[in-house]
């Protein structure tokens, strides 16, 4: 009785089985609407592996003490949040204002100094010029003196030895006229040196004068761009020196990601390793930076730092998963994951030509974490089928209707 009640279950499995078969694949063949299906393309297939991490500023700001002077108020504290241009500490201005004033008395100095030598310059250009006027005459007056001599000596109306004296009297004359006009080069030249050395110092004045009026507004200590306040070193009435550490502020223009992955991976974990960030919805891409060489409760930690660090939408302290990719390969061939399509570099997949499902041998190369690579076997538009193929994996091809 026991090997009836055997015979009759096997007999019934075996004839479920042929229901199945007879069901979804009868005569060889499946329905369209049974299977899904999905299109060879060219695209990235990237595998990665998981991790999380949590955003920090990039950077922290160490802001110095712009001149020595005191320190007269104090206007937000430790762990205040600052926008930028936002005042934080307000130092006596005095030194640096008695110090504008100086160098304004010293301006107006040199500038007078600039006009008196410019109308000192221009009387000895006068005078320089009617001496030089007052040679030229005598020069010419020699010269209509010794037209006349000489058609006097022609009728001996004078003697040759006053006429060859009117002569040595004109070349003394030109040659006198000549060394004024040297000497006036140079006296012109040295009147320009003297007006350009005043200008050159007025310039340097006016220059420092900048400085110290662009100093006078550092006096107000302001965040350079919107962060928080981490410490603050001084107090009301303390004096401080220049380039004293006067305030430390975290950047909140820019920000990194301090993330973490399990130390199985480690060997992954690398500087400039790419990494993808799910930001609501968008993807952020950055790269690994500094990589900690000690283990924490079974995580690595590493700093990634993003392309885009200054995403509107990244907030401090926000958690955001991550994706550290282990390889990665753009513009192949690619097919998406199915129940038929398995992580392994061959195996027979099912490609849709017209009416039939044929079997197609594959070699394959990345498996990404959506899309598997495909080196050979499909070309790009391809129909695949992807969902389950284990009632008919047997057959060469499957008709369809």
């Amino acid at each position: 009785m026991k090997k009836i009640l055997i015979s009759v279950s096997v007999i019934a499995v075996i004839a479920a089985a042929i229901i199945l078969i007879i069901k979804f694949v009868p005569m060889g063949k499946i329905n369209s609407g049974e299977f899904e299906i999905s299109e060879v393309g060219v695209g990235s297939v990237v595998a990665t592996i998981p991790a999380e991490g949590t955003v920090e500023p990039e950077s922290e700001v160490l802001i110095l003490s712009p001149a020595s002077s005191i320190i007269q108020r104090i206007v937000k504290d430790v762990g205040s949040k600052v926008e930028l241009g936002e005042a934080m500490i307000i130092l006596d201005p005095s030194p640096v204002q008695e110090e504008i004033e100086r160098i304004e008395d010293q301006l107006e100095v040199k500038r007078n100094s600039l006009r008196k030598n410019q109308l000192n310059a221009r009387s000895i250009r006068v005078d320089l010029d009617y001496n030089v006027e007052v040679k030229k005459l005598k020069i010419a007056s020699l010269k209509s003196e010794l037209a006349d001599q000489e058609q006097l000596l022609e009728v001996g109306g004078i003697s040759p030895a006053r006429f060859e004296q009117t002569k040595q009297e004109l070349v003394l004359a030109e040659k006198d006229l000549e060394t004024i006009n040297a000497r006036n080069t140079i006296r012109l030249k040295q009147l320009e040196t003297e007006d350009e050395g005043l200008r050159l110092q007025i310039e340097i004045q006016e220059k420092a004068l900048e400085q110290k009026e662009e100093l006078l507004k550092k006096m107000i200590i302001r965040a350079p761009s919107s962060g928080i306040i981490l410490s603050l070193d001084g107090q009301v009435g303390e004096k401080v020196n220049k380039d004293k550490l006067l305030v430390k502020m975290s950047n909140l223009s820019n920000f990194k990601i301090r993330a973490s992955a399990d130390d199985d991976h480690s060997e992954i974990i690398r500087t400039g390793v790419q990494v993808m960030v799910n930001l609501a919805e968008e993807e952020l891409h950055g790269q690994i930076g500094t990589v900690s060489p000690a283990i924490k409760d079974k995580k690595v930690e590493f700093d990634v730092y993003l392309q885009e660090s200054n995403h509107w939408k990244l907030r401090p302290n926000m958690t955001l998963p991550l994706k550290v990719v282990v390889s990665r390969a753009d513009s192949v061939m690619r097919v998406q994951y199915g129940p038929s399509i398995e992580r392994s570099s061959n195996f027979d997949i099912y490609k849709v030509e017209g009416d039939v499902a044929v079997k197609q041998r594959i070699t394959t190369g990345i498996m990404g974490d959506n899309y598997l690579e495909i080196e050979s076997g499909a070309q790009p538009g391809d129909q695949v089928i992807i969902s389950d193929v284990t009632l008919f994996r047997n057959r060469e091809k499957v008709d369809i209707y």
